[in-house]
């Protein structure tokens, strides 16, 4: 091989693997607001079907906008869901969704955990937080927001 067609192909080779490198260093684009609610939709529904909820109802349905600043938008979703019968206690409904979590995303806990009250927790790779509470007649509340995300 001709000594100019080598140094052709070492360059085209570095040009590469520098171009590689810089892409990776990038990382994954953002989502917009729309893709993480539509995430956030899917996770909450998900939670409830990990923890067996029966009759759920959508009590924000979510898809829409809602301004915070900068050109920056996020979305919400929340359900409402039944344990079956006979009612546990809603400290150990809370800590069922806890345990829940894992088979869903990647949620991790924020502030100090206390199954007392709502707990609230983030998977940051898919810009979502949910609010997990449940009620003494037996009902799994999750409600749940984006970060403040791009438009589009």
């Amino acid at each position: 091989m001709p000594r100019s067609a080598r140094s052709f192909l070492v360059r085209l080779g570095i040009t590469i693997m520098v171009t590689t490198l810089a892409l990776a260093a990038c990382g994954e684009r953002e989502p917009t607001a729309a893709e993480a609610g539509a995430t956030l939709k899917t996770h909450i529904l998900k939670l409830m079907k990990e923890v067996n909820a029966q009759n759920i109802q959508i009590t924000d349905p979510g898809g829409k906008d809602i301004p915070c600043g900068d050109d920056k938008f996020k979305r919400t979703f929340a359900a409402i869901g039944h344990s079956a019968p006979p009612y546990s206690q809603p400290i150990h409904m809370k800590d069922e969704m806890r345990g829940a979590l894992g088979r869903v995303a990647d949620y991790i806990g924020i502030g100090v955990p206390d199954l007392s009250k709502p707990a609230k927790v983030a998977d940051k790779s898919a810009n979502t937080v949910l609010i997990l509470d449940a009620s003494s007649t037996g009902k799994y509340l999750v409600s749940g927001e984006t970060e403040c995300l791009n438009q589009s």
